[in-house]
């Protein structure tokens, strides 16, 4: 079952291939056919690719560091001749002519691709609801939301049907699907990994992210994917790091800030009892956990939305029916055309976002909201910058609040937003930041550290240290899925 295969953490599975215990070429075709199991009951994916057109299939060599391990990859990055759509009406039937950047190095690694995840229409959504497909259904309880806009990622890696997937995160879109569904996601530093071949959301804010069961397995995945692209100017010089091991004593003298603004916060029951035994457990393993004021943090949510709609609307100009994008009528003048195809082609939430930003960014409004956001976002990052002067890590729960109903808060566009309140400071200062689950009853519980920028490293090692502290903190495999687990063979 899907259970015995990583329900021991990635490490073991990557260590079976490597030895041999485990055929990449079968443990590729159990996930191609799990990921259809899973299919009928979540959604998660848009495409289960075949075995034969899989990219690097069965071929995958052990020696190279993936080792031939399954990823799922969210329908907003480019695999060559596949379909790219961005859960978008705009761009369906678009086929990548190239590979991304992350995409190609992960094949380079010796992944294999077990198909496009469902997101939510341009990752503009936190639910997974705004897909022109349709809803992806949480594994762990398909009334609820996966959480977006990669909630398609989650969902397969939570179910079992992938042991790894790659999402990106603008802000939150993996780390509150890896909250919402149980397991593990990692936003890199802005600039860690290329932005080559994904499609664009708000540049500024972008990041291809990482989702596994455990933080060891993100890791594996971000080594791979990370380092400089010269086709993305915005990525670092800063070479890609080699994943190791913590010491046994890693929390010992660290330093924990809690930002003051969740004093008092409302949170859900079962996020807030989770919050106070993960800040136990970091004492009684000997660190530091203090209370911080970082009082920026309150606007972050304002900030945000002029930020990323601004941009959007920027990005979005491209998809006109004329130089890219659906088509819409034929026959009628220009202006006709492109109020024909952006009508039919967008959604909702991504047309209305893209008239926030455009109202943000006109003549007379710029100075006064985008202008305005921009400094106060520099604000933001340099209260981090003074916060991480005396902690080693700032600590939030990843969301306020366990899985929501599908179809909650469809009608509260405000609401929505809200979910968004833990992780959009990190992202807007363009730090690392991960989500992983801590022991709760009932929906999965999220928490999430942010380290100072580029640290990517030490975040990694801080949560793998914790997850292999205790067996009762390793993350679950949605016990929804395990009856539906097809058998794979160990050699």
């Amino acid at each position: 079952m899907t259970d015995g295969l990583w329900k021991s953490g990635t490490k073991k599975l990557l260590s079976d291939l490597q030895g041999g215990a485990i055929s990449s070429a079968d443990l590729q075709k159990h996930c191609l056919e799990q990921s259809r199991l899973v299919q009928d009951q979540t959604q998660a994916f848009y495409e289960v690719f075949d075995l034969e057109g899989s990219p690097g299939a069965s071929s995958s060599s052990c020696a190279a560091p993936l080792m031939g391990a399954p990823v799922a990859v969210k329908d907003f990055i480019f695999i060559k001749d596949k379909e790219c759509s961005a859960g978008s009406a705009m761009l369906e039937k678009f086929v990548a002519p190239y590979n991304a950047t992350c995409v190609a190095r992960l094949l380079k690694g010796g992944a294999s691709l077990v198909g496009r995840t469902s997101m939510d229409e341009f990752g503009m959504g936190s639910s997974n609801e705004n897909s022109v497909r349709g809803p992806v259904r949480n594994p762990w309880d398909l009334t609820k939301a996966p959480g977006g806009s990669s909630g398609g990622s989650a969902a397969a890696v939570a179910s079992g049907a992938v042991p790894f997937a790659l999402g990106t995160d603008t802000g939150g879109s993996v780390r509150q699907p890896a909250s919402f569904c149980g397991i593990t996601g990692f936003k890199p530093s802005y600039g860690r990994v290329s932005r080559f071949g994904v499609i664009s959301f708000a540049s500024s804010l972008d990041q291809v992210g990482t989702f596994a069961m455990d933080a060891y397995g993100c890791a594996r995945l971000l080594e791979n994917i990370s380092g400089e692209d010269h086709r993305d100017p915005t990525t670092s010089r800063i070479p890609p790091f080699a994943f190791h091991e913590s010491e046994k004593e890693f929390w010992r003298g660290k330093k924990v800030a809690v930002p003051d603004f969740l004093v008092g916060a409302e949170m859900d029951a079962p996020v807030k009892a989770a919050f106070e035994d993960f800040q136990n457990w970091l004492c009684s393993n000997g660190a530091v956990v203090s209370s911080v004021s970082m009082p920026l943090l309150e606007y972050s949510l304002a900030v945000y939305y002029l930020i990323c709609t601004s941009e959007a609307s920027s990005n979005l100009s491209r998809y006109d029916g004329v130089h890219l994008g659906f088509g819409g009528e034929k026959n009628i003048s220009l202006n006709r055309v492109i109020q024909s195809a952006r009508s039919q082609g967008f959604g909702d939430e991504v047309k209305r976002r893209i008239l926030l930003g455009t109202f943000a960014l006109s003549a007379g409004y710029r100075d006064a909201f985008f202008n305005k956001a921009a400094k106060v976002r520099r604000l933001l990052k340099e209260s981090y910058e003074a916060t991480f002067e005396s902690y080693d890590f700032v600590l939030t729960p990843t969301s306020l609040e366990t899985a929501f109903a599908l179809g909650d808060r469809a009608k509260d566009p405000i609401k929505m937003y809200n979910s968004d309140i833990c992780t959009i400071g990190p992202s807007l200062a363009g730090l690392p930041a991960i989500s992983f689950p801590v022991k709760t009853t009932g929906m999965p519980v999220g928490m999430q550290l942010v380290a100072p920028y580029m640290e990517d490293l030490k975040l990694l090692q801080a949560v793998d240290n914790f997850q292999e502290a205790s067996d009762g903190y390793r993350p679950q495999i949605a016990t929804l899925m395990n009856s539906n687990s097809a058998e794979v063979k160990h050699g």
